[in-house]
């Protein structure tokens, strides 16, 4: 196994090269502007140099490669905006990623290499910006300690996850559970023969209905469940596959036993569409961390479709939104919002004057006079059931949207 990589070890444990106690607050504000670009070259290095993980960027391979190479830039920008705020709660993707690389029974070779070649291309870009922001030779020296001292930090981390996750190797059913799992989620599906024969050997009795369920963070010192239910906790996204329907008892048990932990209930369905009901739990836990939806301690998806389904694409629904409302959009700010405010009442309710001005606090002569420039504006699309159900999905997805944009619990 590869030693942890080692340039300033001794600046890492006592503290030194935590960044933000070196550098100047407006620092954070020029890393987090390059944060997407770098993530992506960083990973475009990685797969290139890298022969381990030039794998497609949809699968595990990939999602595991994305979600760590922006955590550990996103932390360490956090230490430079806030030196005094607690980096032990990212602390568990990097040992996460250690312990990946144990349970897909590699080395830490590739993930120490991926960790000096992210630093390498961190660097290039540091010297690239500094440049053109005109820093001190001082503060880029500063920089190169704090940043290949934090690289140090991430790969002590991994170590320890590869460590943990070897110590527990021993126990050959969650070996085979692991793989029965990531096998039924494969696209496209596994054979049907391949699934029983691997569910055999794991002692698992093959459902013909599951329920798939996205864990939230706080999961790391969680044990795998040993009845029934299968389940990956060392990946980046945790996730656990329930035969048949999830009744309230078993919701109830789970949410007790992922204490701290937002679970998201996918749909039930066959065992061939187990993937699309994990996809749609993890939409939806994202979906109750963001505060689109009421972040309860077990999301059910089925109580939520209609949003999800309005969040799914996004820039598809302002694209709708610049067709349907294209009319009104020379309008004024204020009055161009006075006008939807009002036709979403008239949408919605559907009723009289009287009825809409009750529901907006204004006076009903007010909302005839809105309508009528409404009807000026908009024409006959306000006659069209496909207009008008077209706007009504806009209004919707907007209203949920602000949830989001206004600070929704997280």
């Amino acid at each position: 196994m590869t030693r942890p990589l080692q340039v300033d070890g001794q600046a890492a444990k006592n503290g030194r090269a935590r960044p933000g106690e070196m550098f100047p607050r407006h620092m954070a504000v020029i890393m987090r502007a390059e944060l997407p670009s770098l993530a992506a070259d960083i990973i475009a290095e990685i797969r290139e140099t890298i022969p381990e993980y030039a794998r497609p960027m949809d699968g595990p391979y990939g999602q595991t490669m994305r979600l760590g190479v922006e955590h550990a830039l996103e932390s360490f920008v956090d230490q430079v905006a806030d030196p005094s705020a607690s980096h032990q709660g990212w602390d568990w993707v990097f040992r996460r990623l250690g312990r990946y690389e144990a349970n897909e029974d590699r080395s830490l070779d590739s993930l120490q290499a991926a960790y000096r070649v992210g630093a390498r291309v961190a660097w290039q870009r540091a010297v690239k910006v500094g440049r053109r922001e005109g820093l001190a030779s001082s503060i880029m020296f500063q920089l190169a300690d704090a940043l290949f001292g934090y690289i140090d930090q991430l790969a002590t981390l991994s170590v320890e996850g590869y460590m943990e996750a070897k110590a527990r190797s021993a126990d050959a059913l969650i070996q085979w559970r692991r793989r029965l799992l990531r096998l039924i989620l494969e696209s496209p599906p596994a054979p049907e023969s391949a699934v029983k024969d691997l569910a055999n050997l794991a002692g698992w009795t093959v459902p013909d209905e599951v329920t798939m369920i996205a864990v939230g963070l706080g999961t790391q010192d969680v044990t795998p469940p040993l009845d029934d239910v299968l389940s990956d906790l060392d990946t980046i996204e945790p996730y656990l596959l329930v035969p048949g329907r999830l009744s309230a008892d078993r919701r109830t048990g789970l949410i007790e036993e992922f204490p701290g932990s937002r679970l998201a209930v996918g749909p039930t369905v066959r065992l061939s569409a187990a993937p699309d009901s994990l996809r749609w739990a993890r939409q939806a836990l994202a979906l109750g961390e963001s505060g689109a939806i009421d972040p309860e301690p077990a999301i059910l998806c089925e109580d939520h479709l209609c949003e999800m389904l309005l969040f799914s694409d996004w820039p598809l629904v302002e694209q709708l939104a610049d067709r349907e409302f294209a009319a009104v959009r020379d309008l004024t700010a204020h009055r161009r919002d006075r006008l939807i405010e009002t036709l979403e009442a008239w949408l919605e309710a559907r009723g009289s004057a009287a009825k809409i001005a009750e529901r907006l606090r204004v006076h009903p002569q007010t909302v005839r006079y809105r309508m009528r420039q409404l009807e000026q504006s908009l024409g006959e699309q306000l006659d069209d059931p496909d207009s008008r159900f077209a706007m009504e999905l806009v209004l919707r997805a907007r209203r949920l949207h602000e949830r989001t944009t206004r600070g929704g619990v997280r």
